[in-house]
């Protein structure tokens, strides 16, 4: 009777890495901010409120309102002392070719992180080192909606922003664009001449929990958040999650 033949080895399982990459320097991040200050300055012609909210030293999370492509231009145009480390979609650091190329080597130079949207636990990588930059000192930037408004209203948040705060202890400054989605609304190439406002409010913070928060627990800190950068933009409030590609909105 012949030997049975050795099974091959089974292949591994996949394992999410503990934190995404993110250039730490962000040399691009200064450049472009160089480039694009005036100009943008000349013709937007923003109008600030609230800045002082904002720490000129120490960790802190900025929660903002998700309009338009710009969203993530404008905060660093007005915030502007500090480097603000976006979360970004993990699409933009993936796309093949060369605008794919493009697009990776910018956010990455600009000092972007990738988060994998749509579970649970897709994002932990993003999620952790989003943390590890707040212990760091850093500026991160989040939308807690997830993904842009498609009709103006503003959609619930996600809690990935409140499970960072409560590892953290980071405190969390709403904000929020007005005018955006006007001058760019979503299919439009190039914007529209406008004036925009960028609102902060006061911090807001959360006890640092030794242990993890239970999901409702999340849920209440979040829908509080939302409600300040609500008021904070004047938005019809939608009260489910926002759709993103290819999936239905949740109720």
């Amino acid at each position: 009777m012949p030997a049975e033949l050795p099974l091959p080895p089974a292949e591994p399982t996949p394992v999410a890495p503990e934190q995404a990459p993110v250039d730490r320097s962000g040399y691009l991040y200064w450049v472009f901010k160089v480039l694009l200050t005036l100009p943008m300055t000349l013709y937007f012609r923003p109008r600030i409120e609230g800045i002082e909210h904002v720490p000129k030293h120490g960790p802190v999370i900025l929660a903002c309102n998700h309009v338009s492509y710009l969203d993530w231009l404008f905060l660093p145009l007005v915030v502007r002392w500090r480097r603000i480390s976006f979360l970004a979609k993990h699409e933009y650091f993936t796309e093949p070719g060369l605008r794919g190329r493009w697009k990776r080597y910018f956010f990455t130079a600009t000092g972007q992180v990738p988060v994998i949207r749509g579970g649970a636990s897709a994002g932990d990588a993003a999620l952790n080192t989003a943390s590890r930059l707040l212990a760091e000192g850093r500026v991160v930037g989040i939308f807690p909606e997830g993904t842009r408004t498609r009709d103006g209203r503003l959609y619930r948040g996600r809690t990935g922003l409140a499970r960072i705060a409560a590892a953290t202890g980071a405190p969390v400054v709403p904000c929020a664009t007005i005018g955006v989605f006007e001058i760019a609304p979503p299919g439009a190439k190039f914007p529209r001449p406008g004036r925009v406002t960028v609102r902060f409010a006061p911090p807001m913070t959360w006890p640092k929990d030794e242990t993890p928060p239970t999901r409702e627990v999340l849920r209440e800190r979040t829908d509080e958040l939302v409600a300040v950068i609500q008021s904070l933009s004047g938005q019809e409030y939608a009260g489910v999650d926002a759709q993103l590609p290819g999936r239905e909105a949740a109720p």
